[in-house]
């Protein structure tokens, strides 16, 4: 049996729910810090260290958070359907609950890589530190999209939206692009789900099946949606 295209978008709307803070939940702050001043390539010339400390704090709050029912209920509709999961998040949480194609658009926090070549990417679960170098002599950096970066999984997203027979956003306000540029991509046959707490007006998502609750509970109604298609 061919099981139907199901590409997934989510942001930080999924993780919140594990405890994981955002910058848009706090009026541009982040644990108090600006975005300038921690996630920009400027603030990575004026003060590496702050960036990397700033990043080291994120990477030990994610290790101590738990997938929640919203990343475990994406992680079974993998039964059903073939899910691709497109994630605006740098936690390893879809991972953890078992979800198998995921594509993240914005890094990933546990991932390092050298300041001046993007494929040099290595493992990092610990702290990275002033003075730890990549094999070209670098230093080592966040392999973490800034902001004012350029996105680049950004086509191969794209790629995986045109692709998609059923088209579901979880947990993002589709006001940060590009990714929120992706739904631009979705076949118009495409059936297209929406879920989050607080689902924003956009022209863009005209057509679209509206879920408005938290992510840990809107998937057990998408998972029951999505039942009547299989």
């Amino acid at each position: 049996m061919n099981k139907k295209k199901l590409v997934v978008l989510t942001g930080a709307g999924i993780s919140a729910e594990s405890g994981l803070k955002t910058f848009r939940d706090s009026d541009g702050l982040w644990n108090g810090y600006n975005i300038e001043d921690v996630a920009t390539p400027r603030a990575w010339r004026k003060d590496p260290k702050l960036v990397l400390d700033f990043y080291n704090m994120r990477r030990k709050d994610v290790a101590a958070a738990e997938p929640n029912a919203a990343h475990f209920g994406l992680a079974e509709l993998q039964n059903d359907f073939d899910v691709h999961i497109i994630t605006q998040n740098i936690d390893d949480l879809h991972e953890r609950a078992g979800s198998k194609n995921i594509l993240h658009l914005h890094g990933e926090i546990f991932k390092m890589r050298s300041e001046k070549n993007e494929s040099l990417i290595y493992e990092i679960k610990d702290n990275i530190n002033i003075g730890d170098k990549a094999a070209d002599g670098a230093q080592l950096r966040p392999h973490i999209v800034w902001f004012e970066e350029p996105v680049p999984m950004i086509e191969q997203a794209a790629a995986v939206a045109a692709t998609a027979e059923i088209f579901v956003v979880v947990g993002t306000s589709l006001v940060v692009y590009p990714a929120a540029g992706l739904v631009n991509y979705v076949p118009r046959l495409a059936q297209k789900y929406i879920l989050d707490k607080q689902i924003p007006y956009t022209s863009a998502l005209a057509g679209v099946t509206a879920i408005e609750m938290p992510a840990t509970i809107g998937i057990k109604e998408l998972q029951r949606k999505l039942k009547e298609l299989v």
